[in-house]
């Protein structure tokens, strides 16, 4: 079952670039008592994702935070050592949380995984962006396929 406005954010754990190695961090660590956003990509470095979608983010790092937004977290089916070259490469520093999805467990979680197998890229997460407030989830925003408009970071800051 998909994820809906209303709903509490699933358990589940994910994994970070820390600053002496790999960290992990509980769906409940992350979203308990902060308005965060969590973004979804299909993966890091894909044409989309590395030229758009995580870029809008970084650049409007402290429009969220002046929205209220305590956390923004880039969420990828994706090992952690790619999460952190991904971030290095895109100048994230400390505005966007990179989680590592491994086994796309978190995406399975939410309803809200699908198939990439045909590109080679095996069972991965869809696009999109959800908005949770103290593990509540009060804003979810869906690509279609091959879309990339409500789940800019534009898009979203319009919406909070």
């Amino acid at each position: 079952m998909t994820i809906k406005v209303g709903d509490k954010m699933p358990a589940g754990t994910f994994t970070y670039p820390g600053p002496d190695g790999p960290q992990k961090i509980t769906a409940e660590q992350l979203f308990t008592g902060k308005k965060v956003v969590l973004v979804s990509v299909p993966g890091a470095f894909t044409p989309t994702c590395d030229a758009r979608h995580l870029p809008g983010f970084v650049e409007h790092a402290a429009d969220f935070k002046a929205k209220g937004v305590d956390t923004v977290a880039c969420m990828a089916v994706n090992d952690v050592f790619v999460m952190k070259a991904w971030g290095k490469s895109s100048a994230v520093e400390d505005k966007v949380l990179m989680l590592a999805d491994g086994n796309g467990d978190y995406a399975r979680a939410l309803g809200l995984e699908f198939d990439a197998s045909g590109f080679g890229m095996g069972v991965r997460g869809q696009r999109f962006a959800v908005v949770v407030d103290d593990g509540k989830v009060s804003g979810l925003f869906v690509e279609g396929p091959g879309e990339f408009k409500v789940s800019s970071a534009e898009y979203v800051l319009g919406q909070l």
